[in-house]
């Protein structure tokens, strides 16, 4: 899964790709490097975030899905300009486009992106005790990104606390799964994040990834994002600009313990290092 973000104040590109035409062209470039999925956001959710209105995230995001979503990629393969770089991958050129996911917690802006041609809702305040945004979910029958969090990116980092984090995002994959069937979004549809930095300390951080295989019990696809996160720099001392080992490593390791999802701002580079691991793992012997 590729970020593409249209704001900006993200933590990591906020800003570069505000426009939309520049955040197509982004997308596109993730598309080529190998990510399967584009995630779009409008709204920053980095620690300390301020909220953004319905009305601006709208006027960021959908211009960008509904130019994602009338691209011909057969017909874009044969562009000349295109053709002449390798895709990163390794393999021939993907020949379907990317499933469009946004990234949002308004049910309004979920909605008005599955009619521009998104087919998933990242949600980070899946927390949530209203049931609209998953109503919308089950309406449109879309794929749902449910993550662990604690409390709003305003204030998720002031102080988060935990008894025993693993056992509790896992606890409360548990109760969203039942809440999301009782409002009609079937299993199949669901996919579980526990949250990375949202609501943790480097400490609860390094528990969860280091028992991811514990909610693969829930027999629901995960998704991981580590990319350039803060923790990291906390951990190592790494700068923004330095963290992409330390993400390839968690991502790699995670990987391997049966996650299927690695969210990234680094495409290439994490598409090669989970081919490997991929062809490892194909031959590893039980």
């Amino acid at each position: 899964m590729g970020v593409v973000n249209v704001t900006p104040d993200s933590f990591s590109d906020g800003g570069k790709f505000l426009n939309a035409d520049a955040a197509v062209r982004h997308a596109l470039k993730l598309a080529d490097e190998g990510a399967e999925i584009l995630d779009i956001g409008g709204e920053s959710t980095r620690p300390g975030a301020k909220p953004v209105s319905e009305a601006e995230e709208l006027r960021r995001v959908i211009p960008v899905i509904k130019k994602l979503a009338a691209i011909r990629w057969g017909e874009r393969l044969r562009e000349p300009r295109l053709e002449k770089s390798r895709p990163a991958r390794g393999n021939a050129r993907p020949t379907r486009k990317p499933v469009l996911s946004i990234d949002t917690m308004k049910p309004a802006v979920a909605r008005a992106a599955l009619e521009a041609g998104a087919s998933i809702v990242n949600d980070v305040a899946a927390n949530r005790s209203n049931v609209a945004m998953w109503k919308v979910v089950a309406e449109f029958r879309a794929g749902y990104i449910c993550m662990h969090a604690q409390g709003p990116p305003r204030t998720m980092q002031k102080n988060p606390v935990y008894r025993n984090v693993v056992r509790e995002v896992g606890k409360f994959f548990r109760e969203r799964l039942e809440k999301l069937n009782a409002c009609g979004v079937s299993s199949d549809q669901i996919v579980f994040d526990p949250g990375i930095g949202f609501g943790k300390t480097l400490e609860h951080n390094l528990q969860l990834l280091a028992n991811l295989r514990r909610f693969t019990k829930l027999r629901r696809p995960l998704l991981l994002g580590v990319s350039r996160k803060s923790f990291i720099g906390k951990l190592l001392g790494a700068t923004l600009n330095e963290r992409l080992p330390a993400s390839l490593a968690c991502a790699t390791l995670a990987v391997a313990d049966g996650v299927q999802i690695i969210r990234v701002h680094d495409v290439a580079e994490t598409v090669r290092a989970m081919r490997l691991a991929e062809a490892l793992l194909a031959r590893k012997k039980n």
